[in-house]
């Protein structure tokens, strides 16, 4: 089965706004389970942007799937992590000016930083995965550092101008590498409605995180049914 994680940031980017009580990202967190949802995606940033502290620990209460949190390879965040106890954790690189995460994390740099990161978290029985580009450097790395899986950023291909094959193959071979790896496979960052076919196709792929698209058309239709729509996508590429 294909798991869908719905990242439910720019919901709480919505309420942040307003520096009010809504829209409640943790209600949305429901809904999108309410959908189909397999689990609920939040980047706690160090600027807290958008999700709150009081958000992850809301989630870990209320949410009947499972919570992954998006978090930088920082100390401060690393203890937060320790504390709140998602199921899941996945490091990604962060930039203050950055408007959304941009590229992957640099693994074979910082290894050794990254494995302590990532043992620390494990030994708290939280999953850990790494947000790379797909990069066979990067997903050796990933399991030097002893992580359990990689989630490997598909924005080249979502951004990629007319024919998206040669994206597609440099996804396609990263996942198929990581699996060789022993590496769980997942894909996020600019997957839509329109261009998630291909990826989902990928047979190593077992989780893709998404956000954006989904929030977007939920504004539209509500999010169960946004949520509805793109499950039905992952089903349709595994028929």
């Amino acid at each position: 089965m294909l798991r869908l994680g719905v990242n439910v940031d720019h919901v709480a980017t919505v309420r942040q706004a307003r520096r009010i009580d809504v829209p409640d990202p943790v209600e949305a967190a429901l809904l999108a389970e309410k959908g189909g949802a397999d689990g609920i995606t939040v980047h706690l940033r160090e600027d807290r942007r958008h999700i709150q502290e009081r958000d992850v620990e809301l989630l870990r209460e209320r949410a009947r799937t499972k919570v992954n949190l998006e978090m930088a390879v920082t100390p401060e965040m690393v203890r937060l992590a320790e504390r709140l106890r998602p199921d899941d954790a996945c490091f990604v690189p962060e930039r203050r000016e950055e408007l959304t995460t941009e590229g992957g994390l640099d693994v074979s740099a910082h290894q050794g930083k990254i494995r302590d990161a990532v043992q620390r978290l494990q030994g708290r029985g939280i999953r850990v995965s790494l947000f790379i580009d797909p990069e066979e450097e990067q997903i050796a790395a990933g399991r030097e550092v002893g992580a359990h899986g990689v989630e490997l950023h598909t924005g080249r291909y979502c951004n990629a101008a007319g024919d998206r094959a040669v994206e597609l193959e440099q996804v396609a071979a990263a996942a198929s590498l990581a699996r060789r790896l022993g590496l769980e496979v997942h894909g996020g960052h600019g997957l839509n409605y329109a261009n998630v076919l291909p990826v989902a196709r990928l047979p190593e792929m077992v989780e893709l995180n998404i956000g954006h698209s989904i929030v977007a058309r939920a504004v539209m239709v509500g999010m169960e049914q946004a949520v509805r729509e793109m499950k039905a996508l992952l089903i349709k590429a595994r028929m």
